[in-house]
């Protein structure tokens, strides 16, 4: 099992700045990536960003590009979503998840294996 911690949402003006956190615990597997999916109010879930844990590659949405930065602590298990320059459309609960055992860029919902409560970002305008 692999347990996800996140946090670090709240509330922002827009053009200011988040940091997200999610930690995860549990088992671990050779090869796996953490991602961010979002999902805004009557919209579906939608993909953001994900990190290869083992070589670090990462994978952004459009939206997002040049704004949000994903990072990772690996001794700590943890994934860091930087997110900078915020527009309203940003406001939405963000979740952290694991696709176990991918040797390609998991990008879909149904890839990922593992999720995280929750977190709630809402920027104003």
């Amino acid at each position: 099992q692999v347990q996800l911690v996140e946090s670090g949402g709240g509330l922002v003006q827009a053009g200011g700045s988040l940091r997200l956190s999610c930690a995860a615990s549990g088992r671990t597997f050779s090869s796996y990536y953490m991602g961010w999916f979002r999902q805004a109010p009557g919209k579906e879930r939608e993909f953001v960003v994900a990190i290869s844990w083992s070589g670090g590659s990462t994978y952004y949405t459009n939206s997002v590009k040049g704004r949000f930065t994903i990072s990772k602590d690996t001794a700590k298990n943890t994934v860091y979503l930087q997110m900078n320059s915020l527009k309203a459309e940003d406001t939405a609960v963000y979740y952290c998840a694991v696709a176990t055992n991918f040797r390609r860029p998991a990008v879909r919902e149904d890839e990922y294996d593992y999720w995280g409560q929750g977190t709630q970002v809402t920027v104003s305008s």
